[in-house]
């Protein structure tokens, strides 16, 4: 489609149009054909982390000195957003978790031996880390973890369990988030690094998903297990909500990005349908109501795409606009749901079919509108920036 390379934003150099195309190329070799095998087994392999790392994706924002490219936030988000377009959304989602929700804190406030031990081999694609924040019963309540994590000498002793976990049955590491005084809301919250293999983590049960078929969820319990003190993000505790709302803002672009990857792809597909299909003794594009859907369609993704790539400029001018990211990641969740079901319309029969890419992004994109902050809590962050009471 006309605007795959050729929109132009200021966010964006040359640098970035290349860095554009290298990911294209790797998606469409190297992970847009094993998709159906993919999903069919319910996992993509770990040796796609690695690729990954080798190719020097998983480290785009992050510090030379750690292995990291030094680049820009807009560069991340470009890769992010081309992995989106690979057809299925549990692929971009847990690489997602990788570069943009378990290692920013680690990056910004992480002591330098926590960098060296997770971060760098983390971009390397050596470790995988998953995010361990969500509990049975403490979604979108951070401050309400149940978790704990007790003070014991040089280490701390940790006792909880952890919800929906993207990478949980894979992963090396957790950053994960604990109480560490109890009763003090967010006062008490600290993120700690926790190896995945310690005494105690265990994987209780891998969840089985509506959709993300190819990547793993798990619920995970903690049982008294001890981490070093130097495992603590920040060196203190008492920091991690602060740490975790800093690190949110990426989350949530992150799932923008590869929103409109894959809302992108999906409409592409589309067309392409439309222009084959015939009914009538006509491609069924010609018919003026699927053109005016598809013409809907194509509307709403570009002014997603712009309230993203207008959001990731002014922070790279030095802003922190949380309102507008929250804005961006709500909009872009609800837009490729309405896409995604336009698209399927236009498919008829075959949209309801398993093996129709379209029915796969129809139930991968319900997500978006769930993880990293639901609607409504990007409805009450918004409000608030607003000067609204949002109760």
């Amino acid at each position: 489609m006309w605007h795959l390379v050729a929109m132009r934003h200021p966010v964006f150099t040359p640098e970035h149009d290349e860095l554009r195309l290298a990911a294209r190329r790797f998606v469409d070799t190297e992970i847009r054909p094993h998709v159906p095998d993919w999903e069919e087994t319910g996992l993509f392999p770990d040796d796609v982390f690695r690729r990954c790392g080798e190719l020097g994706f998983l480290g785009l924002h992050y510090p030379e000195r750690w292995g990291g490219s030094g680049g820009d936030l807009a560069s991340g988000l470009v890769f992010l957003e081309e992995l989106g377009r690979c057809g299925a959304g549990g692929i971009p989602m847990a690489i997602g978790v990788q570069t943009h929700m378990c290692t920013p804190a680690l990056a910004e406030y992480g002591s330098d031996d926590l960098r060296e031990r997770y971060l760098r081999p983390a971009i390397a694609g050596e470790k995988i880390g998953a995010i361990a924040i969500t509990e049975p019963d403490a979604g979108s309540d951070v401050a309400a973890v149940a978790t704990t994590a007790r003070r014991d000498g040089d280490e701390w002793v940790v006792n909880g369990a952890k919800m929906f976990i993207t990478n949980g049955t894979r992963a090396d590491f957790l950053t994960l988030v604990a109480q560490t005084e109890r009763g003090s809301s967010h006062r008490g919250i600290s993120l700690f690094v926790v190896d995945a293999d310690a005494p105690g983590v265990a994987v209780s049960r891998k969840l089985a998903k509506l959709g993300m078929l190819s990547s793993d969820t798990a619920e995970l319990s903690l049982t008294d297990v001890r981490v070093p003190h130097g495992n603590l993000i920040g060196g203190e505790p008492g920091q991690g909500f602060a740490q975790l709302m800093w690190q949110l803002q990426y989350e949530r672009l992150s799932g923008a990005a590869i929103g409109i990857g894959q809302a992108d792809d999906v409409l592409a597909q589309t067309i392409a349908y439309a222009r084959e299909r015939h009914t009538f003794g006509r491609p069924i594009a010609d018919h003026q109501v699927i053109a005016h859907q598809l013409a809907d369609a194509a509307t709403e993704l570009e002014a997603g795409r712009s309230l993203l790539y207008d959001t990731v400029w002014r922070i790279q001018q030095g802003e922190y606009p949380v309102a507008e990211i929250s804005m961006a990641k709500k909009y872009v969740a609800q837009m490729g749901n309405r896409l995604v079901d336009r698209c399927l319309q236009v498919h008829g029969g075959m949209g309801y079919m398993a093996e129709t890419p379209v029915s796969r992004a129809f139930r991968d994109a319900r997500l978006w509108r769930i993880g990293a902050g639901t609607d409504e809590i990007m409805n009450n962050v918004i409000a608030k920036r607003l000067g609204i009471s949002a109760g």
